[in-house]
């Protein structure tokens, strides 16, 4: 069986959001409250940089993946148009949650996060914040997932 490029396009992003999500997932209901168990309050923030600094590289590649094979399959298709119709939530959704992503990996993470915390005056709130902030976008994300595979599926 030969894929044409929209297909490929296609497997790539979701191996990428399987990656990236999952990913998240992982660091969010697994990571961190191993850490809230094992690590004093002091001392959490500087465990979970530690940790962070092994999966930033691999969050970065699937973000991009899922960003250029999104962008491929927007542009192949030509489904421009849909950013314009709010029955295509979902797209605006998948658009919204990447460039946040992207931001935070790509440009606050280096020029602000990094140093923040490993600077930090206050770690138990900042890691308390970080906490918060992971399960809010993970939330965002399983609803954004949801609604794009339900919308691509024509159940939307």
């Amino acid at each position: 069986m030969i894929f044409d490029d929209f297909t490929l396009a296609r497997v790539l992003h979701i191996v990428s959001i399987v990656g990236w999500i999952g990913g998240v997932w992982f660091v969010t209901f697994v990571v961190m409250p191993s850490i809230a168990r094992t690590a004093s309050p002091a001392d959490r923030l500087h465990a979970f940089h530690r940790i962070e600094q092994g999966f930033s590289v691999q969050a970065k590649f699937w973000v991009i993946l899922a960003g250029a094979s999104g962008f491929w399959m927007t542009w192949r298709a030509d489904m421009w148009s849909r950013f314009a119709e709010t029955s295509y939530w979902w797209m605006h959704a998948m658009l919204g949650l990447w460039l946040v992503f992207a931001a935070m990996l790509f440009i606050a993470e280096p020029l602000v996060l990094h140093r923040r915390m490993a600077e930090s005056p206050s770690p138990e709130r900042d890691f308390n914040l970080m906490v918060w902030v992971h399960r809010v976008l993970s939330v965002i994300a399983l609803v954004t997932v949801l609604g794009a595979m339900a919308g691509a599926h024509g159940l939307m």
